[in-house]
């Protein structure tokens, strides 16, 4: 079995191999440039994240509609992360980057000059929820797939450990717990930090050395329609379906997207319902609201401190089973122990079995995914995975008005604990020995502990 996994990903490599980028200077800055870049960009998101939903909070008092505003900033990712995918592939990754956080920057602005003016409304942050969330899906895509380009493979696992700890640092724990703060203070302060955050790192991006456009080889069996001919959007479907073919081959790559997409609606699920169940249940302030969430953020900056110790000890399989367990204990709690240090303490694992999920399984697909193809099998996994995202949201908003905040909770506990028995059967030591193993090295007979990106 490790065997066959070897010669797929090699195989999968005949298309061309990803640049390799030159592992001196100019890697080292870039390596500071994008863990910058993912600070400030998602403190500034994890500000407007919190700030949008309770604006939603002062406008309505159904969970429903409250939990719409997280079905706008994710469900692009289930509409359009395909032929972003192809865009990423064809264009320039560091301009598309650029480009999704000025979109942020816009939209961020008109809620700002909508505030004073008295002209807030639920349909407006809809509309901006969904400019946010189409822009996130260019950004996260662009610079996800540029990553190979600017570290070297074998800094490529630290790399991503930093990025993923700038990721929890910011997004989860500091852009919260500064956005609860901020939104009690005022709403056009919340907006006007994002708003911020948004420009400056659209300004960091710039700052990356090299190329990072993504053709270094064009797809076998899709050729390029000449200019006029009015082949564009047949030639975009093929590139879209090389990218979903090549996935769903990928046996390991595919268990995880699919296994993420469960564990990521269960995660929407949670933020869309934490509004009403800790401004209701819990009777949190905005403040103890943002600080509840940032929780996550915590135990996601201990998972990417601790990755390299896990994976020593434990192996990359049960580094990443904690991703199962911590999300199944962030839904449990909330219906059996309605308390705030509980939740708490819930999200903390969650978010700390997150990163350990994340760190690990970046590093797999970046050594086994070629880079012309990055962009597409990026945007097909994530489509695959974190297309539930709107889903989950609306399906805990229905719920939630139906049978109960609590309730909702459950059977997102539920979904969580039925993916043991496939991860298990799956994800096993043989198939993450060869998929994480360096070309020429034995990985007939891997050992337990073998780290991923060695």
């Amino acid at each position: 079995m490790a065997q066959d996994v070897a010669t797929a990903g090699r195989a999968a490599l005949d298309g061309g191999p990803a640049p390799r980028p030159a592992d001196g200077p100019g890697a080292g800055r870039n390596e500071i440039v994008l863990v910058t870049f993912t600070a400030v960009t998602n403190l500034a998101d994890g500000v407007l994240k919190v700030a949008l939903p309770l604006l939603a909070v002062g406008l309505t008092g159904s969970p429903g509609l409250v939990a719409g505003v997280a079905l706008t900033l994710t469900l692009p990712w289930l509409l359009c992360s395909l032929p972003v995918g192809v865009l990423v592939d064809r264009w320039d990754r560091r301009r598309l980057a650029v480009a999704a956080g000025l979109a942020r920057l816009v939209a961020v602005g008109g809620l700002l000059a909508a505030v004073p003016a008295g002209l807030l409304s639920l349909p407006l942050l809809y509309a901006a929820g969904l400019v946010v969330g189409v822009a996130d899906v260019v950004g996260t895509t662009a610079v996800s797939a540029l990553v190979p380009a600017a570290i070297p493979r074998r800094r490529r696992g630290r790399a991503n450990a930093w990025i993923a700890g700038a990721e929890t640092l910011a997004g989860e724990f500091c852009g919260p717990a500064v956005g609860g703060l901020l939104a009690g203070a005022g709403a056009a302060l919340a907006l006007g930090s994002s708003a911020g955050g948004f420009l400056l790192g659209a300004v960091l991006i710039m700052l990356l050395a090299g190329r990072f456009t993504g053709r270094a080889a064009p797809a076998a069996d899709v050729p390029v329609p000449p200019a006029g001919s009015g082949g564009g959007g047949r030639a975009m479907l093929g590139e879209i379906k090389e990218g979903l073919v090549f996935l769903w081959r990928q046996r390991l790559l595919r268990t995880m997207a699919l296994t993420i997409s469960v564990l990521a609606g269960c995660w929407s699920a949670w933020l869309a319902l934490l509004p009403s169940y800790a401004t209701g249940v819990l009777a949190l302030d905005p403040a103890g609201y943002g600080l509840l969430i940032s929780a996550i953020g915590v135990g996601g900056l201990a998972g990417a401190a601790l990755t390299s110790v896990v994976n020593r000890l434990l192996g990359v399989r049960w580094a990443l089973f904690a991703d199962l367990v911590g999300t199944f204990l962030m839904m449990i709690v909330p219906p059996v122990l309605p308390v705030a240090w509980a939740v708490g303490a819930a999200a903390f694992l969650g978010g700390m079995g997150g990163t350990l999920w994340t760190v690990n399984a970046r590093t797999i697909s970046q050594n086994l995914v070629p880079d012309h193809l990055l962009g597409r099998y990026g945007a097909a996994s994530r489509m695959l995975s974190w297309g539930t995202l709107p889903l989950a949201a609306g399906v805990a908003g229905i719920l939630a008005e139906l049978a109960g905040v609590r309730a909702a909770f459950a059977v997102f506990a539920a979904a969580a604990a039925l993916l043991v028995v496939p991860f298990l059967r799956v994800v096993t030591p043989r198939e993450l020995a060869a998929a994480t193993a360096i070309p020429g090295r034995d990985v007939s007979h891997p050992q337990p502990g073998t780290p991923a990106g060695t």
